[in-house]
């Protein structure tokens, strides 16, 4: 989440937002957001994408069954009989993940050009992506590790994150949410960055987005699903809305976004998530459940962008906002190792193996903002930015 997501699935991303468009509200009231000097920055939203990602590790690790069935020795319903039917919803911080991200890409590509868009999203996802998708590569090829590495061949092809529509093995099992942030970023690129970003254009951008990937689920065509998205595109959507109700929060036209992104995007997320009991599967998700996490994480967004949270502005909030990317890129494949590292081999109980490998990976996680990505990204964001002569 920009995501990332994590994504849901997002790159670490500048939270102080943008100096915007000279202008007025929809009341004419002058947006509440001047200056980026005057703009205090977001921490409380560094602070929910480490919650989001954390979500997603807690569905990771102890939500469902597969590869780290093997890592456990057993089920996690067996390791967590009191707590796996809860980290289930876990794989709804993707979700939140895409909300976030329509909120941030909105506010960080306001006044942007296209080339500066650009080197600002290639220089936050590359560099970590590419130290991660080279570490699981490494680890897993060791003999003491019982998972298998994907080919060399598809190893250098998920270099590109263009592993999916290729049909490529994958390195990262998460990456698929980056794959719907990258498509995002291209339509946000080619429809408001590119002839200059303004509210009636955002707002033109997300009706008809929405009507758009509402034509695409009925027609059914491969095609449009790909480009349009319509699973995931409510949530970008509402996060672009809730980037407009931080600009100006009397905004009717910004609101009724919002609560048209949320009444779709929770259908989609109960169509997908939601099933009759069953013995047979992991655990029971209730529709009441699915809906609740994805409102609460549409308050959570709502709650920022209204300044009702400016208040928590530590600085460690953003230390945490920094590690979620890295975080959520290594903690999935390299986690079913620590977690089979820990309980298996040094026999630590379930509930101790669980919080010692988040730990483990948050310090990889600082390893890699503070040797690849501080060095890397100014890096590339210089050499993309740079005009030809």
């Amino acid at each position: 989440m920009t995501a990332s997501a994590a994504g849901p699935a997002s790159a670490p991303l500048d939270t102080t937002p943008t100096k915007p468009t000279p202008g007025t509200g929809a009341d004419g009231v002058p947006p509440r957001i001047l200056t980026r000097a005057h703009a205090p920055r977001l921490r409380a939203l560094d602070g929910l994408r480490l919650v989001a990602a954390l979500m997603v590790a807690g569905y990771h690790y102890g939500g469902r069954d597969g590869e780290v069935t093997q890592a456990w020795g057993s089920s996690p319903r067996h390791q967590f009989p009191l707590l796996h039917s809860y980290f289930a919803y876990g794989c709804l911080g993707v979700q939140v993940f895409f909300v976030i991200s329509g909120f941030v890409i909105c506010m960080s590509g306001w006044g942007r050009t296209l080339r500066a868009f650009f080197a600002s999203r290639a220089s936050r996802l590359l560099p970590a992506y590419w130290a991660a998708i080279v570490i699981v590569t490494a680890v897993f090829a060791l003999p003491v590790v019982a998972y298998k590495a994907v080919s060399p061949s598809d190893a250098l092809v998920n270099l590109t994150m263009l592993q999916q529509p290729l049909g490529v093995d994958r390195v990262l099992g998460v990456c698929w949410t980056l794959w719907a942030e990258v498509r995002f970023y291209a339509l946000f690129a080619l429809c408001i960055v590119l002839p200059g970003a303004s509210r009636q254009r955002v707002i033109l951008f997300c009706a008809g987005w929405t009507l758009a990937a509402a034509i695409a689920q009925a027609a059914n065509e491969p095609l449009l699903n790909l480009v349009l998205m319509p699973e995931y595109a409510p949530f970008f959507i509402g996060g672009v809305g809730l980037y407009l109700v931080h600009r100006d929060r009397r905004d009717a036209y910004a609101w009724g976004i919002v609560g048209v992104s949320w009444l779709i995007g929770q259908h989609y997320a109960v169509q997908r998530l939601w099933h009759a009991p069953d013995p047979d599967f992991f655990s029971y998700r209730t529709s009441f459940g699915i809906v609740l996490v994805v409102t609460l994480g549409y308050v959570a967004v709502a709650a920022i962008a209204l300044g009702w949270l400016n208040w928590a502005n530590w600085r460690w909030l953003s230390v945490a906002g920094a590690l979620t990317y890295p975080f959520y890129l290594v903690h999935e494949h390299l986690g079913w190792v620590a977690v089979q590292a820990y309980h298996r081999t040094l026999h630590i109980p379930s509930y101790g193996t669980f919080p010692l490998t988040v730990a483990t990976m948050l310090l990889l996680a600082w390893l890699l903002n503070r040797y690849v990505e501080k060095w890397l990204t100014p890096k590339i964001r210089t050499a993309l930015s740079r005009p030809r002569s």
